[in-house]
């Protein structure tokens, strides 16, 4: 049986057929209009899901990774920042509806993580953390082939762990917050703040190789931070393999490498830190919402 794999975005959706071995046999994508309500955005998705009914493939379901927050008991959208007008949207039940499919749904970075996890840089290790590290962080936490998601979800939301004293908070996130310290987000912030005048990440990592002080030291600053929170990921869970994903790891993989380097001072040996690249890039999310389904 074939799997339907759908990934949710703030700008675009995605949506897969998978086959047995949950290789990517089609992928259809298209732009998420926020002035359209879920139901018009998602329309096509079911389209393409119908037109792979009628051309006779048997599908044992769908799964879908949607960013959080999420209420999984329910199979609802509750108000991610990313996706405007989509509270409280049952969108489990209106795949099942339109669909007539079994329907599953899981937070984005849980989805990425699972397929990391089973078929990815962490094939066949009992204990699993999946970092990715890009405008901010996600994670996920799968213990032998099971996606662990805590009692209300928030299992493995590395991004919101309180790392340093920092005051500065935004909307959800804790001041401290790994998320606003050591990734896109806080790069930008930093590096404003410091140089004062707008700077993008980008533009702080072509400095910081360029040798300019300042980004040296922003980036000095980040990368300790980031090894405090491996150290305390290791510590909460002492996973077989650490598997880190994202576009600054793709991009720019001297920042993880030198906060691995801060962390071996923070765990018992470095060897305790078996870090894997990720395999499947942007396809984590397609491949690990199909895995949903049993």
């Amino acid at each position: 049986m074939h799997r339907i794999g759908v990934d949710i975005g703030g700008t675009q959706l995605r949506i897969a057929l998978l086959d047995e071995d949950y290789g990517i046999v089609e992928v259809y994508k298209t732009s998420n209009d926020r002035a359209k309500l879920p139901e018009e955005n998602l329309s096509p998705l079911v389209d393409f899901v119908k037109d792979q009914q009628e051309a006779g493939i048997g599908l044992a379901g769908i799964g879908i990774g949607c960013p959080g927050p999420l209420d999984l008991r329910a199979g609802k959208v509750l108000n991610p920042p990313n996706l405007v007008g989509w509270n409280d949207f049952p969108i489990v039940e209106f795949f099942a509806r339109e669909t007539g499919l079994p329907t599953y749904l899981n937070n984005d970075a849980n989805v990425a993580g699972l397929a990391e996890a089973l078929l990815g840089g962490g094939k066949g290790a009992e204990s699993v953390i999946f970092v990715g590290l890009s405008t901010g962080f996600g994670g996920a936490y799968v213990y032998r082939g099971e996606l662990i998601n805590g009692a209300h979800g928030n299992t493995a939301e590395y991004w919101n762990m309180i790392v340093n004293d920092d005051p500065h908070g935004r909307g959800s996130a804790n001041p401290g917050s790994l998320n606003e310290n050591a990734g896109g987000t806080g790069f930008a912030r930093l590096a404003t703040l410091h140089y004062g005048e707008p700077t993008t990440p980008k533009e702080l990592f072509e400095r910081w190789y360029a040798g300019d002080q300042t980004a040296v030291d922003i980036m000095e600053y980040a990368t300790e931070t980031l090894a405090r929170g491996l150290a305390n990921i290791f510590w909460c869970y002492d996973p077989d393999v650490i598997v880190v994903g994202g576009s600054i790891d793709a991009y720019h993989p001297a920042y993880l490498e030198k906060a691995l380097q801060k962390a071996a001072a923070y765990v018992p040996s470095p060897d305790v830190l078996n870090i894997k690249k990720a395999r499947f890039g942007d396809d984590a999310g397609l491949v690990g919402a199909a895995l949903l389904v049993p």
